[in-house]
């Protein structure tokens, strides 16, 4: 009788059909298509999708399918456009983006091909790393040894300013190579001005240093754990600029991210110009705070818009916040450079969302000032993005800077305020949060030097998967094969078990969305060759229990029993190899340490439970004098 419950049979058949569905997705290749998205303001509607047919006949291209896709109060509406091959692609790339304008991102982009019913249970292929689908690769190193100078700055104007407040006689505040360094004119000013700086900035550790008749010194450094979170946010806000940056290239799933310390990755697939993308990335940003003067549907600014008419204290501008135009103030009252920080919130009074704003001390006294004589009035946000050009004129390179300016705050101004301050009127936490991360990423926190680059074709991509599916599948039956010549019926139980693993893999990778790349098919092929360890044990279990005397029925029973503790042990070494490759390691070794991962748990689910409810199956009801093993 067989020794294998019921219980486990139904778990065995659960899994793997759950495996086999979840798998199914990556049979369904994806399709050429160009993903068209709208920009300042512009919309997505069916008008749209007729200006799109109109330019691909204009061009002669054939498409396959048109669709308007997404969320429009979201702002993730979408036009999807399908070709056949990747040449029709390319072609129709270059032309929509010349027939559709400014106002819009044509992005080249891979389209799902898999069934509506499986995208419903949320079954999906995995997604191609640029090595397997083409693009461009960057390792930008950030440069931090400015980021405590550039605080200590900060602090330097601060310090002055807060000194001037609490009416404390100082003869300079200045920064010096260890900190910020305050000269005091008596013992008395220096203990005032430490209390002072104390209590305002804890962020400072203060001493006191060397002193003269009439100079009284104070130093102050930065404590360790503000200058590790200033690290972090030096990051954060660099990833968050080039990620808006990555926006103005077109690419419709890119990938930027942290690795370390100090070093940031950009994965852009579908690119192919390296020069293009170093000038996005790199370009530089800042952001103008401006007195509003009137928005449409002001005459001022029919005017303005119309018959170009502009007063002469006035600029004409556009943007999310004003998509039809306001008149805004030539005189600019605070710049990017004086913002210290931003964050989203909400409003304690009307529970409204809001971003709460802070200056450094000269931004501070401007903002006061102006606040001061305009209560009620409007101010707005101007984002500025100066992006590098290089042309070719008579044989040489001439460089110049494309200039784009928008709107992205137009608010009215409810009290007088300086150093901290609160933009409402805002529609969203979502739109709260978005202008916070826009306000610290109008420019790089720290600079960034290109560490690494490489460009992957799409033809290399596609090489590189034809390549790895015929390792997989090369690796996969060498394996088959020799477990079928040498343990015969129980190896071919193990290599049905064997490629039900490589199911579970696939259908896991794909559920927990990992992305599959070169390094992810050696683990695949890695972790093929070691999941026929497992039965390999128990065989040999079998075996041994077999040449001792033991039945068959007890042979089997003894061989899954005793082998276990064997191929737990090795499995858990190997397992803590992953985890180290996961958590120690970046980029493709990461990748690698996750699929195999992965592939250690699986194996050991369907070299152990599957192969033993097949095996029972086979022999739990027969009376048998020997086994084909």
């Amino acid at each position: 009788m067989s020794d294998f419950p019921r219980w486990k049979y139904a778990l065995v058949v659960v899994v793997l059909l759950l495996g086999l569905l979840y798998a199914l997705p990556n049979v369904f290749p994806p399709q050429p298509a160009v993903q068209i998205s709208a920009n300042r303001g512009a919309q997505i509607d069916a008008s749209m999708k007729d200006k799109v047919e109109s330019i691909l006949k204009q061009h002669q291209l054939t498409w396959d399918k048109i669709a308007i896709s997404g969320d429009a109060q979201q702002g993730s509406k979408r036009l999807l456009v399908r070709f056949k091959s990747d040449d029709v692609q390319a072609k129709a790339v270059d032309a929509l983006k010349n027939g559709m304008g400014d106002q819009y991102v044509v992005a080249p982009n891979l389209a799902s091909t898999v069934p509506s019913w499986l995208r419903a249970i949320h079954a999906n292929s995995m997604p191609l790393g640029l090595d397997l689908q083409g693009g461009v690769h960057f390792l930008m190193q950030v440069d931090q040894s400015g980021v405590r100078q550039r605080q200590e700055q900060v602090y330097v104007g601060n310090v002055r300013q807060l000194l001037r407040e609490k009416n404390i006689r100082y003869v300079s505040v200045s920064h010096s190579g260890n900190g910020v360094v305050a000269v005091l004119r008596s013992d008395a000013d220096r203990s005032a001005a430490m209390d002072a700086i104390g209590t305002e900035y804890p962020d400072l550790n203060i001493s006191n240093g060397p002193s003269t008749s009439n100079r009284f010194v104070l130093n102050m450094q930065i404590k360790p754990d503000k200058l590790r979170e200033l690290a972090q946010n030096t990051i954060r806000q660099n990833l968050s600029t080039l990620r808006n940056r990555v926006n103005a290239l077109g690419v419709s799933e890119p990938l930027v991210q942290q690795q370390g310390n100090s070093r940031i990755v950009v994965d852009l697939a579908g690119i192919q110009d390296t020069a293009e993308a170093k000038r996005i990335l790199g370009a530089q940003a800042s952001l103008e705070y401006r007195a509003g003067i009137a928005m449409y549907p002001d005459q001022r600014v029919v005017d303005a818009e119309q018959k170009g008419i502009v007063p002469p204290d006035a600029r004409l501008y556009y943007g999310k916040a004003c998509p039809q135009g306001c008149l805004l103030s030539k005189q600019i009252i605070v710049t990017g450079d004086e913002l210290t920080n931003a964050n989203s919130g909400f409003d304690q009074q009307q529970g409204s969302p809001e971003v709460q704003v802070t200056l450094n001390a000269a931004g501070a006294k401007s903002m006061r000032t102006f606040t001061e004589s305009n209560v009620g009035k409007p101010m707005a946000v101007v984002y500025i993005d100066h992006i590098p050009q290089t042309k070719m004129v008579d044989g040489k390179e001439e460089h110049s800077f494309k200039t784009s300016e928008r709107v992205i705050s137009y608010a009215t101004v409810n009290g007088v305020f300086g150093r901290q301050f609160s933009t409402t009127g805002l529609d969203s936490p979502k739109e709260a949060s978005d202008l916070a991360l826009l306000l610290k990423a109008g420019s790089l926190a720290a600079p960034m030097t290109f560490v690494e680059q490489h460009v992957i074709g799409p033809s290399l991509g596609r090489d590189n998967i034809r390549k790895g599916v015929s390792a997989v599948i090369l690796g996969l039956s060498l394996v088959l094969l020799a477990a079928l010549i040498y343990y015969k019926l129980f190896g071919l139980v193990a290599d049905i078990a064997l490629v039900l693993n490589l199911v579970l893999l696939v259908a896991v990778m794909s559920m927990i969305g990992v992305t599959l790349t070169m390094p992810g098919i050696a683990g695949i092929v890695l972790t093929l060759g070691m999941a026929i360890d497992s039965n390999v044990l128990i065989c040999e279990r079998v075996r041994e229990e077999l040449r001792n005397g033991s039945t068959p029925h007890a042979s089997i029973r003894a061989g899954y029993e005793k082998a276990w503790a064997t191929i737990l042990d090795a499995n858990v070494t190997h397992l803590l190899a992953a985890m180290a490759l996961m958590t120690m390691g970046s980029g493709p070794i990461r990748g690698f340490g996750v699929t195999l991962f992965i592939g250690i748990l699986t194996s050991m689910f369907t070299s152990v439970t599957v192969t033993h409810a097949i095996t029972a199956l086979i022999h739990g009801r027969r009376k048998l004098k020997t086994l084909s093993v």
